[in-house]
């Protein structure tokens, strides 16, 4: 057996793509799978370091407003669709899979023209153009969010939800081992903030701008500021005991596990973990996404009182009083908890690959 798993981007991409390479690795030792992604985006270092042989497309986004950068685009996208049609007359896969990010649309244009089984993994609650475009020739979409029809042939849809990292999907860790690994003070209540490997600019700034007023609260914060940000963060936050300042996380299960709320952006990958953890949540979606999708995102958790949304561009002034109100409504907090654990999916790389399967054997 033969796949191609195309897309990255961000780790929202990369994730699910490892997660489905490892349960079809997991059944079938001897399966070849090739990765394609955008050259110079980050799956072409995190790919290989999982083991994974990767392939680079010279494609790009397009720009939002007019731009002669976007001719440069086009003129790459066409490059692209080209060399992924060599890619898959080179590798001959029995199908091809994509998982969302500049790379997924040209392979998979080209392997529906090549008469290649084709399947979506659609992470968000609204599609994005790429996939509407692709969804005419699709033979499987699987999808995390109700009410795809709007998108896809609802002959072609099926919810999955979307895969998340191992260490999610199964923690062990208990509250006393992450109280000890953050140096919490375990008769404080914890508020975990995350913002992705490069930041959020908004929940940073939230922090910061109202950080005195914070260190006089009875709560402890674990803070990942991202790469952009965690100099200024340690500034600001020195000599404060009770803030945790991180550039990153690499123990997203010991976080978890100590939060008892937790305030995120609203990535689609993201928000499967969340669902998984089962903590309160307060969901700041990020208005520099195409379609607005974090915000649709975060709006289907809100309309099953499954989280808390607090808009961009109001956070830095509603946003920690929201925190600290709904951190002294017990009933709230436990309604979300609640209701959000209902839309767990966690075996959903398992779900994906039964249609895999179903669409090559």
């Amino acid at each position: 057996m033969k796949v191609i798993i195309s897309g990255g981007g961000t780790g929202g991409h990369i994730f699910p793509a490892v997660s489905i390479a490892e349960e079809l690795k997991r059944r079938n030792s001897s399966i070849s799978i090739l990765f394609v992604g955008a050259q110079n985006r980050m799956e072409m270092e995190k790919i290989p370091a999982l083991g994974y042989t990767i392939v680079g497309l010279p494609i790009q986004g397009l720009q939002r407003k007019f731009s002669v950068q976007n001719l440069k685009t086009l003129i790459n996208l066409f490059r692209s669709i080209r060399k992924s049609k060599k890619i898959i007359r080179d590798f001959e896969p029995d199908i091809a899979i994509g998982v969302g990010g500049y790379a997924s649309g040209p392979v998979l244009f080209a392997a529906q023209r090549m008469n290649i089984p084709t399947l979506i993994q659609e992470q968000n609650s609204y599609a994005g153009i790429t996939n509407k475009i692709l969804a005419k020739r699709v033979q499987k979409v699987c999808v995390a969010y109700d009410g795809m029809e709007r998108f896809f042939k609802p002959e072609t849809i099926v919810f999955t939800g979307n895969p998340i990292r191992p260490q999610i999907q199964n923690i062990r860790c208990t509250r006393d081992d992450a109280v000890e690994y953050f140096s919490l003070d375990s008769k404080k209540k914890t508020i975990l903030i995350i913002g992705g490997s490069l930041g959020a600019r908004t929940l940073n700034q939230s922090i910061s701008q109202n950080i005195h007023d914070l260190k006089t609260k009875n709560v402890e914060i674990i803070w990942q500021t991202g790469k952009l940000y965690y100099q200024q963060a340690l500034t600001d936050a020195k000599n404060i005991d009770s803030i945790h300042v991180y550039e990153f996380i690499k123990d997203m299960d010991l976080a978890f596990t100590a939060a008892d709320i937790i305030i995120s952006r609203a990535g689609a990958g993201t928000i499967s973990e969340l669902c998984v953890v089962g903590k309160p949540c307060i969901l700041v979606p990020s208005p520099n996404v195409s379609e607005d999708h974090q915000t649709k995102n975060s709006q289907a958790l809100v309309n099953k009182n499954a989280a808390l949304m607090v808009h961009d561009a109001e956070a830095i002034h509603v946003l920690w009083k929201t925190t600290l109100d709904l951190l002294q409504n017990n009933t709230k907090m436990q309604e979300l908890q609640t209701n959000i654990k209902t839309l767990a999916k966690p075996n959903a790389a398992k779900q994906i690959v039964n249609e895999i399967e179903k669409l090559i054997i």
